[in-house]
């Protein structure tokens, strides 16, 4: 056991200055990327269209932001060092409402603090620029362009043991890298160009041609990669005073690390729980596992309406009101990701070709007997009420209605007539059922395959979901009860109404003692105490401005199970007319491209892939 300590009483005194400037520089500047992101703010308030980082040894012995913004005057660059020194904002008021991406004034003064600083500015009504030395406070004309210069040598030289938790020079200047490329994804309209040790290793020229979107998407594509804007679908919802715009990636690009993840408030890359917990709804039912969504989201919204005066590092921002943010995200997502994709038609099936034409979009004209073979999709009896037989085999049932009223299309299918317009459907047309899990269908673009369980469960599932009302309820004959935490019995007491919206009824027994009478009838031989404690648990977590989401979510992951267990099953014959029933539905389904548990439902093999197997046209 240690010995007691005694302390050693001190006076209460004020802070020398320069201690109070390292304290703050401590807030603000963590590493070279801090320096980075800062100075940049500064060069983007100051209306640059041009910008440039130059960096040696990942920023730990320099970086220079340059820009050609309007400048300094030389009457305030020693003032622009002083803490709490800014333009940007003058009373309360304007604090409220800032818009610009800086505004304490703190940034300058306390990298001044921890390194060498320079000044290099030139307004653009002067003769010539002025350099200030931030040491000595020297003031001296120079020669420069429009613009300013930031140069910060040997950061924390004035704190070495600060530098003993730097990283390698590489993995500083990966930091340095990112921070810029945040910057360049919210302001396409702004070139950036990133140097290190004397090499460009970045540079991202600006949009200007185009509209916003059409510049946005090509900034995203030059930061991000080709493959980001061939796997996003582009998002665009207004809720009231808020707007969701930007890229939402699709399922099958999700990754194993959140590293492309960029959300922005106003212009200001964030890192906010409401957006992150209504990314994770809008993508709860189609991401497989612990899958990480890529997305890059702009929410855009009065000023007065979000608090970015939260941390030091303007990272976090606090919502007057937060549900309505996160009802806009969350619907955005949820419209962009539900718009069915399909593949390509059009492609030319000459043999032997050398290459293939380009695939053109399938068409939208359809055959004259489309509305029939819709109608024959939908049977007298719907997938959905099919689903709801559960003491029976509701997918024998879904396709009664198919079995009984053949149409006049698929007769000529039958006959080998109307291939052609079968084709021009974007899952095309049912050839053959593999080993009774896959249908094999034909398109213009070639080969379709389709796990018709994964299928045929999104569905049945999208066709719950539409149903109104809450599911039925099972009392338990003997209450399964359980040790609960204050947290549990807390969301027990306060979300009763909402946990009867699940068919659940849990109670209080004691103050540590929690009571489960009811569960949804189709979990009735489930794990009653399991099921509570994970509804619980997400109720306590998000408290109860967000129970409405979390509600939603146990429902349908209720839905989701009831829907696994209404699908047609691995290993049943189906006919071609069932299939191209299955075919048609799916075209027609929100999210078919993902089952419930987020794998892929079908996959498209084209000409191209099937020639390059065939060694076709060498």
């Amino acid at each position: 056991m240690p010995a007691a300590i005694h302390p050693v009483r001190r006076p209460i005194r004020e802070l020398p200055h320069e201690l109070v400037s390292q304290i703050a520089a401590g807030e603000v500047v963590e590493r070279p990327a801090s320096v980075v992101r800062e100075l940049l703010d500064n060069a983007l308030d100051a209306g640059a269209a041009r910008i440039a980082v130059r960096l040696a040894a990942g920023g730990v012995r320099l970086i220079t932001v340059e820009d050609d913004g309007i400048g300094i005057a030389p009457g305030e660059m020693a003032l622009a060092l002083k803490r709490h020194a800014t333009s940007k904002i003058g009373s309360l008021a304007e604090l409220e409402a800032v818009g610009t991406m800086g505004f304490r004034g703190e940034a300058l003064a306390a990298i001044a603090s921890i390194a060498e600083v320079t000044l290099l500015s030139r307004p653009r009504d002067e003769d010539h620029a002025w350099r200030l030395d931030g040491r000595t406070g020297e003031l001296a004309p120079a020669a420069r362009a429009p613009g300013t210069t930031v140069e910060v040598k040997e950061l924390f030289f004035s704190v070495p043991a600060r530098r003993k938790f730097l990283k390698s020079d590489a993995t500083e200047l990966a930091h340095c890298v990112d921070a810029v490329r945040r910057h360049a994804l919210a302001r396409p309209d702004v070139g950036f160009a990133i140097w290190h040790e004397g090499k460009l290793i970045e540079q991202w020229r600006a949009c200007v041609d185009g509209d916003a979107q059409e510049a946005l998407t090509q900034r995203l594509s030059d930061v991000l990669g080709a493959d980001f804007i061939a796997q996003s679908v582009p998002v665009d919802f207004t809720l009231e005073a808020v707007r969701v715009t930007g890229r939402a990636g699709l399922p099958d690009a999700a990754r194993s690390r959140a590293d492309q993840q960029f959300a922005y408030v106003n212009g200001r890359f964030v890192r906010d729980k409401v957006i992150a917990h209504a990314v994770r709804g809008a993508y709860a039912d189609v991401l497989h596992g612990q899958r990480q969504p890529v997305y890059a989201l702009y929410v855009t919204l009065p000023a007065e309406r979000v608090d970015v005066n939260v941390h030091p590092t303007k990272i976090e921002v606090r919502f007057r009101d937060g549900r309505e943010v996160h009802q806009a995200v969350l619907h955005a997502l949820e419209g962009a990701l539900a718009a069915p994709r399909t593949a390509q038609a059009g492609v030319s099936a000459e043999p032997g070709r050398a290459q293939e034409a380009a695939a053109q979009p399938p068409s939208h004209a359809a055959p004259p007997w489309r509305a029939q073979q819709m109608a024959l999709a939908s049977p007298g009896q719907s997938l959905a009420q099919a689903a709801a037989l559960w003491g029976g085999t509701p997918s024998d049932a879904a396709f009664t209605g198919v079995r009984e009223a053949p149409s006049a299309a698929l007769a000529q299918v039958a006959a080998g007539d109307g291939d052609s317009a079968w084709l021009d459907y974007p899952l095309g047309r049912a050839m053959a059922q593999i080993h009774g899990i896959y249908v094999l269908a034909e398109n213009r673009a070639g080969l379709v395959l389709v796990d018709m369980h994964a299928a045929h469960e999104r569905i049945v599932y999208e066709q719950l979901k539409a149903q109104q009302g809450a599911p039925s309820s099972q009392p338990l004959l003997i209450p399964s009860t359980f040790p609960a935490t204050p947290q549990e019995v807390a969301a027990a007491e306060s979300h009763a109404g909402a946990l009867a919206q699940l068919g659940l009824e849990i109670t209080p027994l004691s103050s540590k003692t929690l009571a489960v009478r009811a569960v949804p009838t189709a979990l009735a031989g489930g794990d009653a105490v399991e099921l509570a404690r994970a509804v619980l648990a997400e109720l306590a977590r998000f408290g109860p401005d967000e129970a409405g989401s979390v509600i939603n979510r146990a429902r349908d992951d209720l839905l989701a199970t009831m829907a696994c267990h209404g699908a047609v099953r691995a290993h049943r014959h189906l006919t071609l007319a069932e299939m191209n029933a299955l075919l048609r539905q799916m075209e027609t389904t929100d999210r078919a491209d993902q089952c419930n548990h987020g794998r892929p439902t079908w996959r498209q093999l084209t000409l191209r892939e099937l020639d390059s197997l065939f060694l076709r046209g060498r």
